[in-house]
């Protein structure tokens, strides 16, 4: 029996890869500008509004610390969904791991403070971000398998690398928006109320967000395995058994690209406003342009992959990242405005170029029928690795080097070394549509 085709699926409706494209890629926006809201208001405000103030260092990393569980959460969130994302389409998968994530960001805007409720207050914020954390577990697989797989063949990068787009986009909205109220509020009023709007703000997105994908149709290569009963019972234990290097590559690529945006998000705006007392508004607004040199290179990178093929851009950027790590904290350490600005454009140049590679790489890692558990699983291993203890991991080198980041430093470059020899070995089961080990699935009796 041959492996399923896209041309067993045909699409009816020329506009919906756009629809489709449009949908994940708002999905992205929201899971970043949530992330990141959070992310920037552990570190300028959680502290002091969920926590007991009589040891602010305490608070401090304890409010990190949150802001970490929320990546752990994510595996699991990860495998969960990608089973039912497997077993019962993209689309429904999507449509509540949307809802699930905008309604738990709009409740953390709402909730009591330590000093209204004591530690319920912490309490509530931790349940609530393990949630957020499972349902963002499996929108970013999702929403990059239902661009991808819908996507023209030629320019299956190009769509991929849109989805990415989302995420210095979410990075944009969530800082600007935190760097607008302390320019126009003071610390003081962000800390006693003003910290809940960026939270309710995103209720705009959920709306939206929603709309296009209700009018999103299933991919077409899911739709195929499923006329053709070729869906895993278990998704995630043949995407172990199957491609475990797959999974271990997409883990640590994505632990590159986490890594240096959660330390230029997240531990760059405590280091630089706290160790070397820079403006927290100037450091918010060198973030924002780190995205917007992000943004700018993900859909020229992601055309560029579909030209010369994902490994080879990854390759180069990961190259670069290397090269990178020392100049990168030498600039910020010097405390000047321009050499951050500096740091933050080329660090996002780089994000940027790892990212946009990874939707389109990552559905060519494995066969239809377990792409979404193995998809969620390795790039989520690699989120919490990289993004949840990135920021914690730099923060401990710091202070145990006597408040150098030199260690930070060496901690970036080994990363990105380990994550350029799996790319270099690991390869794509295709570059095509639909991976050529199908058929031995089916052969093996693998696919019922």
């Amino acid at each position: 029996m041959s492996a399923p085709t896209r041309a067993e699926a045909p699409r009816s409706d020329h506009r919906m890869p756009i629809r489709a494209v449009a949908s994940s890629t708002i999905g992205s926006v929201l899971e970043y500008y949530d992330f990141f809201v959070f992310g920037t208001l552990s570190a300028l405000v959680f502290g002091k509004v969920f926590f007991p103030n009589d040891n602010p260092a305490a608070a401090t990393l304890l409010s990190l610390a949150t802001f970490a569980v929320g990546f752990v959460a994510r595996p699991l969130g990860g495998v969960l969904l990608g089973h039912f994302g497997d077993r019962l389409g993209r689309k429904s998968v999507l449509l509540f791991t949307f809802m699930l994530t905008g309604g738990v960001t709009l409740v953390i805007g709402i909730l009591p403070t330590y000093h209204q409720v004591g530690i319920l207050a912490p309490i509530l914020l931790v349940s609530l971000r393990v949630l957020q954390g499972i349902g963002i577990g499996g929108e970013w697989s999702g929403a990059a398998l239902l661009a991808v797989e819908h996507a023209p063949q030629e320019r299956r990068g190009l769509f991929g690398s849109l989805v990415q787009a989302g995420a210095p986009i979410g990075v944009i909205l969530s800082s600007g928006s935190v760097a607008v109220l302390t320019g126009t509020l003071g610390l003081d009023q962000l800390v006693a109320w003003g910290w809940r709007i960026p939270f309710l703000a995103s209720a705009l997105l959920l709306i939206v967000g929603i709309i296009l994908r209700v009018s999103v149709a299933e991919s077409p290569e899911f739709e195929a395995l499923k006329a053709r009963g070729l869906k895993a019972k278990v998704p995630i234990w043949n995407a172990i058994r199957r491609y475990p290097m797959q999974i271990i590559a997409a883990m640590f690529i994505h632990t590159t690209d986490s890594t240096l945006g959660l330390l230029v998000g997240v531990f760059v705006l405590g280091y630089a406003s706290n160790a070397l007392g820079m403006n927290p508004t100037i450091v918010l607004l060198a973030n924002i342009f780190s995205s917007v040199t992000n943004l700018i290179v993900v859909p020229i990178a992601g055309r560029l992959g579909d030209k010369y093929g994902q490994r080879r851009i990854l390759l180069v950027a990961l190259g670069l990242l290397v090269l990178w790590a020392f100049p990168m904290f030498l600039l910020i350490s010097t405390g000047s405005v321009a050499a951050l600005f500096v740091s933050a454009g080329f660090s996002g140049v780089i994000i940027g170029l790892i990212f946009s590679q990874q939707a389109t790489l990552f559905t060519n890692y494995f066969e239809p029928r377990v792409r979404f558990s193995g998809m969620s699983l390795g790039s989520q291993l690699g989120t919490v690795l990289g993004g949840g203890f990135g920021p914690l991991i730099a923060q401990a080198l710091t202070g145990a080097t006597g408040g150098t980041t030199w260690a930070v430093s060496v901690y970036i470059a080994a990363i990105a070394v380990i994550a350029l020899i799996f790319t270099a070995v690991v390869k794509p089961l295709t570059s095509g549509a639909t991976p050529t080990a199908a058929a031995h699935v089916e052969a093996e009796g693998l696919a019922a």
